[in-house]
């Protein structure tokens, strides 16, 4: 056996890469498993978007390669769903790089920024890519509790005490995943400040901001932020587009012109007709918003009676694509206790753990199913539960 690299004994393969194949193994035209675990959109993109690709793609002349910056029209577009989402002004040339979804501009910012035994600030609970990207560039991953009881806030004063002398990027997520928690201006303004003082970059991955959420924020309008931060966005979540793999990063010039170095050297360039494409989503005014987050909502309704029927605790004021709960007191291992659920009703929930040590007492439910979907997923839930009162089971 060729012997690995160092860079990944440390990494392990994403958990729903593995376990999506352990629930299609008992996924069966019979009894068919209902996903709640992935943030994966179910709806179409907006017609327009749909037709912009159809036509790009017949045309013999946009099958070549692209531009690493993408097209002056995507820039464009991207820009002008700035104003008029978040009030803030970015400079088509330099301030927006058209990527690939914005998971990979986890990787590229990390490569462009981060040398071997830096430290990497990343959230717990938080986005489990920010830790294997962190190990794979060689640096150390230092986590910071947002914590139940402060309403998942971040601990800016206990930051400020600690030595990070040593952070090059400090990673937030606002809206937040997984915990639904819209951060406030005062928020982001302190955590601006604390990049500032301390000389390391602040990035926010800001995919959620458009769902169940009725005051989208950018760290990008606040004051000091164009010296120290960059933001992550995609259309995703917000435009039912995640498979078309459709992002960006924006911010300081210099920054991104960073983030480009390494991605000139890893791709070459997005499809055009994906950048037709993402044009026309962007333009998808306050009608498809209102639209879609009226389904999220009545989504939403109908997963809280999930963890309603299981005994969870959770709060309302959530935004996003999912739903964070908390395990009932009596369930001792949440995540065997997710899998009973499985097995006994070919239901997958997410549990909490692989957000972080702070998340193992809590669970996740996507609201990437229909409401149909939702429905029969308490429907089978409630009559495990009932099932249990017979039997001395640990649910």
């Amino acid at each position: 056996m060729i012997e690995f690299a160092n860079r990944i004994k440390n990494v392990e393969e994403y958990y729903f890469s593995r376990k999506l194949v352990e629930v299609r193994s008992i996924d069966t035209p019979e009894w068919r498993v209902i996903n709640l675990g992935i943030g994966s959109p179910d709806q179409m993109p907006a017609a327009n978007a749909i037709d912009a690709l159809v036509v790009s793609a017949k045309n013999p002349a946009n099958h070549g390669y692209q531009n690493y910056k993408g097209i002056p029209q995507l820039r464009k577009a991207i820009a002008d769903f700035y104003v008029g989402t978040y009030g803030v002004s970015l400079n088509i040339e330099s301030e927006i790089l058209p990527l690939m979804g914005s998971k990979e501009g986890i990787l590229h910012t990390m490569m462009a920024f981060v040398n071997e035994g830096d430290e990497v600030l990343i959230p717990d609970p938080g986005y489990p890519t920010y830790a294997s990207v962190a190990k794979l560039v060689g640096a150390k991953a230092v986590t910071y509790d947002m914590k139940e009881e402060a309403n998942w806030q971040i601990d800016v004063e206990g930051l400020r005490k600690k030595d990070l002398s040593k952070v090059k990027i400090m990673w937030v997520n606002f809206p937040h995943m997984p915990t639904g928690r819209i951060a406030s201006l005062k928020e982001l303004k302190d955590l601006v400040d604390l990049a500032r003082a301390n000389r390391f970059l602040i990035v926010n991955d800001n995919p959620y901001s458009l769902i169940l959420n009725e005051h989208p924020l950018s760290i990008l309008s606040i004051e000091g932020a164009d010296e120290v931060a960059l933001e992550l966005n995609s259309l995703s979540k917000s435009h039912n587009m995640a498979g078309w793999r459709i992002g960006w990063v924006a911010g300081n010039a210099h920054y991104v012109d960073a983030v480009l170095r390494v991605k000139s050297n890893m791709d070459s360039g997005m499809f055009l007709g994906l950048q037709h494409a993402a044009v026309e989503a962007l333009k998808s005014g306050k009608e498809w918003f209102t639209n879609l987050n009226a389904m999220y909502q009545k989504r939403k309704d109908a997963a809280c009676k999930i963890l309603d029927v299981l005994g969870c605790s959770y709060s309302t004021q959530q935004s996003g694509l999912f739903v964070w709960a908390k395990a009932p007191v009596g369930v001792n291992d949440v995540e065997k206790w997710i899998d009973e659920i499985l097995y006994g009703t070919h239901v997958f929930i997410t549990p909490g753990f692989i957000f972080g040590e702070t998340g193992r007492r809590h669970i996740r439910i996507s609201l990437c199913a229909t409401e149909e979907k939702l429905n029969e997923a308490r429907n089978r839930i409630q009559e495990y539960v009932d099932s249990q009162f017979t039997q001395p089971q640990s649910f």
